[in-house]
């Protein structure tokens, strides 16, 4: 089966985009996707994935890979939609990669869009979030993300001696990151006392340990290996991708509060298609919803040793210089979170930094091989990928 590359990229800013719909930010992504590209139209892409977790409760638009298709212009051989909570991006670009790796089509769009403020306000915005919980024995009780990762953060503490003051070193090197994006939702430079001084949300979590609710859209183009260099000088390979689902919905099933299982699986899996190991990740992206998840992911996907997580990230082995650079885009802290397009988002900042594209301040020196991370639900659903020049 053929090597699967991405030939174009594009995003639009994330953040509040009050006057625009979710296909006119899916528009604005495409388009700087195809121009990132070479000799290629809307009218040359064989196949179309839509990732989108909420737009039958968002926006109240159903049938949505058809919509989005006419706003784009594009007619397929092959279309799907994808969710999955918040790992719904990457999914799409599994979806994606294996139509192109099959043979089923020779280039393949993967868009994913997320409009969260088009409802009425903020109680309803969290509202349609907690539809991902389970509505029996979790949501109608009052639970929503903050509690449940809070849940983790406590116990890391407890077990492993974790500070507040480490999980804030993670928001501010995401934030720094993002005062270099200007695509970036939040890009105000923040301190470690910003964070710790910041509103309470749930104990021990605060307002900048939180990711914001963000509008916004990502593409990538994706074509056989073989033809790539028809599209760009300079495509990046697909090298693997784990995807791996533990049957454990509800947080009270979790057998381990300290830990990501589902995701040291799916990096096992990624490393092993793509022949290498987490010592050879140049520079990675990852799902930091809340600054706990991202010193659960650096710990489960191997970077460090479990429990060490803290001492990782306060030593700078996350930053530029250090051992694995995580987040250059700003993270889901910073960069924002429009739910079905930052799994495609990752991926385009993965391409930038292969490219040497970056800027100054943001791009790792000599970075050959990426990776993209994604989770779904508390954790329980994860897909990384593995990316190479």
């Amino acid at each position: 089966m053929t090597d699967v590359a991405i030939v174009g990229v594009g995003t639009t800013k994330y953040g509040k985009h009050l006057d625009k719909s979710g296909t006119d930010l899916a528009q604005m992504a495409v388009r700087e996707a195809l121009n990132d590209a070479r000799n290629i139209t809307i009218r040359d892409i064989e196949g179309f994935v839509l990732s989108s977790q909420n737009p039958e409760i968002l926006q109240k638009q159903g049938n949505s890979v058809n919509h989005y298709s006419e706003f784009l212009g594009i007619g397929a051989k092959y279309a799907a939609r994808v969710e999955g909570a918040c790992v719904s991006g990457t999914m799409g670009l599994r979806t994606g990669y294996l139509a192109v790796k099959s043979g089923m089509v020779d280039t393949c769009l993967v868009v994913g869009v997320e409009k969260c403020y088009e409802l009425p306000s903020g109680s309803d915005i969290m509202a349609a979030f907690a539809y991902v919980i389970d509505r029996d024995w979790e949501a109608a009780f009052g639970s929503n993300a903050p509690m449940g990762f809070a849940m983790f953060a406590t116990r890391h503490m407890q077990v492993y001696g974790t500070t507040e003051e480490q999980l804030a070193t993670i928001s501010v090197k995401n934030r720094n990151f993002a005062s270099k994006n200007p695509k970036a939702h939040l890009q105000k430079p923040i301190t470690v006392e910003d964070v710790l001084n910041s509103k309470p949300v749930c104990k021990p979590l605060k307002l900048l340990d939180c990711c914001p609710v963000s509008d916004g859209a990502s593409a990538v183009i994706l074509a056989r290996g073989d033809i790539a260099r028809d599209y760009t000088d300079t495509p990046v390979y697909i090298r693997g991708i784990g995807q791996f689902l533990v049957p454990e919905n509800v947080i009270s099933s979790l057998s381990d509060l300290t830990e990501f299982t589902a995701l040291k699986m799916a990096s096992q899996e990624a490393y092993r298609q793509a022949g290498i190991t987490a010592d050879d990740v140049d520079v990675a992206e990852t799902h930091d919803c809340f600054t706990i998840a991202e010193l659960l992911e650096i710990e489960a996907m191997g970077f460090c040793e479990k429990g060490e997580g803290g001492r990782f990230v306060e030593e700078g082995q996350t930053d530029l210089g250090g051992k694995v650079a995580v987040n250059t885009g700003g993270g889901l802290l910073s960069r924002g979170h429009p739910i079905g397009a930052t799994g495609i988002c990752q991926a385009s900042i993965i391409t930038e930094q292969l490219r040497g594209d970056a800027p100054k301040g943001r791009q790792v020196d000599g970075a050959e091989i990426g990776l993209s991370q994604n989770l779904g639900g508390w954790g329980t659903s994860q897909a990384v990928v593995i990316y190479s020049r």
